[in-house]
């Protein structure tokens, strides 16, 4: 962290968990009100103090406004409004830049303590009673002092950019018989774009579909000595990640040839060769719906 009068923190990408698929990730933590909070430090490309803001009309409470950023300028969303806790701005108040989805987005927060490495073993997905937050929980992660929230932070993106990210591009011409007697699996925590794939793909004539909530749960399918014709799999999981699912399916001699397709927000030109060192076939950006079903057939048709 520097002195406050510029940049807090600058993420270097290639010096933080170089290996693929050990199921870590580091997380920075920061706060908003009484709660402590936590986002994948591979989504963030610098911290820094509060900018100049200009104020857009017609925006939802939480869309503070604009920043120009070295020439670029970025949206930004009021983390503490989203959750519906007051803030007074202070010193600390710090602006995380991240990028998902292709895209780059910038979350206003109370303030950002530290970063740290975890297992995604660590990181319990909520129950309904617990989730909260508008519904926006994704994971909490167990610490020795503390419980960290994990956000689903592509979903408020999404959601105050008003995007219809269920619009849906046709797939390859291909009749439907072709692809009903298909197994597809798809392993993804979030119920949103789980529904979004699923429909996709039940649109598209593939109804042999089989879904799981974390890696973990998907590689015990497999172990269990169950098969499909292709895996579909998101990166960020809890219990297990889909980078370290795609590394231990391909120790296995059973699956050494399975067609496993990573559909994250995760997906970018630094970060591609983290899916091509464990053996991913194709990695598709989120929400780019429109390429799944035409990689899905490359595979399996």
């Amino acid at each position: 962290m520097q002195d406050g009068k510029g940049l807090d923190y600058v993420y270097n990408q290639h010096d933080i968990l170089l290996e693929a698929g050990t199921n870590e990730l580091e997380i920075v933590i920061f706060h908003c009100g009484p709660y402590t909070f936590g986002i994948n430090v591979m989504k963030v490309r610098e911290i820094i103090v509060p900018l100049p803001m200009t104020p857009l009309p017609g925006t939802p409470d939480a869309v503070k406004g604009l920043i120009e950023l070295r020439g670029e300028v970025m949206t930004v969303i009021d983390l503490p409004t989203v959750i519906g806790v007051a803030h007074e701005e202070t010193t600390d108040d710090r602006l995380i830049i991240c990028e998902f989805n292709g895209e780059k987005s910038v979350l206003r927060v109370d303030s950002v303590t530290e970063i740290r490495r975890i297992s995604w073993e660590q990181i319990d997905t909520p129950n309904e009673l617990a989730r909260g937050i508008e519904g926006l929980t994704n994971g909490v992660v167990k610490t020795g002092d503390k419980m960290i929230i994990l956000l689903d932070y592509e979903k408020i993106a999404l959601e105050l950019s008003r995007k219809d990210i269920f619009a849906r591009e046709e797939g390859r011409r291909v009749s439907p018989r072709n692809r009903s007697n298909k197994t597809i699996w798809i392993a993804e925590d979030s119920e949103m774009l789980r529904t979004l794939i699923i429909e996709t793909l039940e649109e598209a004539g593939y109804d042999g579909l089989k879904w799981f909530i974390n890696g973990k749960d998907a590689f015990d399918a497999f172990e269990a000595g169950s098969n499909c014709d292709l895996l579909i799999t998101d990166i960020e999981m809890p219990k297990m990640d889909g980078l370290h699912l795609t590394k231990r399916l391909r120790e296995d001699d059973r699956y050494t040839d399975l067609p496993i397709v990573v559909f994250s927000s995760l997906i970018s030109d630094d970060l591609r060769h983290k899916g091509e060192s464990v053996g991913v076939n194709a990695q598709i950006t989120k929400p780019e719906i429109g390429r799944l079903i035409e990689t899905v057939d490359t595979y399996v048709l």
